[in-house]
């Protein structure tokens, strides 16, 4: 049964639909979620070249692959940035080059892309943390002084971080390196780290960058999901535990979805219900969910307290999306993918983005 409540959120006051279909006791989840009839909405193309800075002759930098999408809506469109793979290197997963392409629409599937990738490995500061293996999985906010704030994985085929990147337009970006460099007199330079949703709150239909307490905090993290604070959006600080480790918020469940381990979806929501962490499971294959695929990824939710980001409040014990349809279980990753990094409020709807076997985008909505 699907439930509605009015929330304010900012400062307007907003009829949000929430899901009771997965767990009818709720009252805090986005969804149900609706397939469009066009899906995915966006997929390889093979005919595209890019004169990359780092390779002698043009590329088909999006031949392969174009999943895993960050969103964000601006000047009255829905823009998304995919991670788009070439056909470069061996042929397995994490192996091709990575770029992030541009791409907007006025309806939410139908797609306008730029020819060449916006966000890319170059000659650089931060080559030697992005080449060859390129930059991946992007997740995007608005700052309050309306700069947009990328975070995404540098992969260099040997190890990863947190890239923070800004830009005024989306097309023009400035790479700030790692998350965490620096942070804790340097305890954090050599750690592997990926998947980093800042929290936002919703402003009209945009969702800004919110503060909590005078900081800024981002979910990060795969294995177990860990909270970060930041002044500035762009220096971040690993919340740690009485040990002095990561704290964990948000960790593996057996028999569940997330019985693999969670990993942060888009960026989460600040409500007055609480901070609504949408996130990415990945099924075990000897204890996990029976009723999906061994190793698929299926996307949940958690609820966390408005005044302190590190409380859980509720968290979903069924996937509010998970691999269904034949274009989410064929592809690279033949497990099967709905992998939900982008999320936006669009004409009084949500449309969460996702990557479908780490090959095509796909998008789901709902009111």
């Amino acid at each position: 049964m699907l439930q509605r409540i009015l929330v304010t959120v900012g400062s307007p006051l907003l009829l949000v639909a929430l899901l009771g279909a997965a767990n009818p006791t709720s009252t805090w989840q986005l969804g149900p979620f609706t397939r469009p009839t066009q899906a995915p909405v966006i997929s390889p193309n093979k005919s595209s070249l890019f004169n990359d800075p780092l390779r002698p002759t043009p590329v088909h930098w999006e031949s392969l692959h174009t999943f895993n999408p960050a969103a964000i809506v601006r000047h009255g469109k829905i823009f998304v940035l995919y991670r788009a793979e070439d056909d470069s290197g061996e042929m397995q997963i994490g192996m091709h080059t990575s770029r992030l392409g541009l791409a907007s629409t006025t309806d939410g599937t139908t797609f306008t892309r730029l020819p060449e990738p916006v966000f890319f490995p170059a000659d650089d500061a931060q080559k030697s943390r992005e080449w060859p293996g390129g930059v991946e999985d992007p997740r995007i906010v608005e700052s309050p002084d309306h700069t947009y704030v990328l975070t995404y994985t540098q992969w260099n085929r040997i190890t990863y971080s947190i890239g923070i990147a800004t830009s005024k337009d989306l097309l023009h970006w400035t790479k700030f390196g790692p998350a965490f460099l620096g942070s804790a007199n340097g305890r954090y330079d050599q750690l592997q780290y990926k998947s980093g949703g800042i929290v936002t709150q919703l402003i009209g239909e945009k969702l800004v960058a919110a503060r909590i307490k005078g900081k800024y905090w981002m979910y990060w993290g795969e294995g177990a999901i860990h909270l970060a604070t930041s002044p500035d959006l762009i220096h971040w600080t690993p919340v740690e535990d009485a040990t002095g480790a990561p704290i964990e918020v948000l960790t593996k469940r057996p028999g569940h979805f997330d019985s693999g381990f969670p990993e942060v979806g888009p960026p989460p929501i600040l409500s007055p219900n609480g901070i609504v962490v949408l996130y990415n499971g990945k099924n075990d294959p000897d204890q996990g969910d029976p009723a999906l695929g061994p190793n698929a990824y299926a996307a949940g939710q958690a609820l966390f307290s408005p005044d302190d980001p590190t409380k859980l409040i509720a968290r979903d014990d069924l996937p509010s999306l998970k691999p269904e349809q034949p274009f989410e279980k064929t592809g690279q990753y033949a497990a099967g993918t709905t992998f939900a990094e982008g999320l936006v409020r669009f004409h009084h709807h949500w449309l969460l983005y996702y990557g479908c076997a780490d090959s095509a985008v796909g998008v789901v909505t709902t009111h």
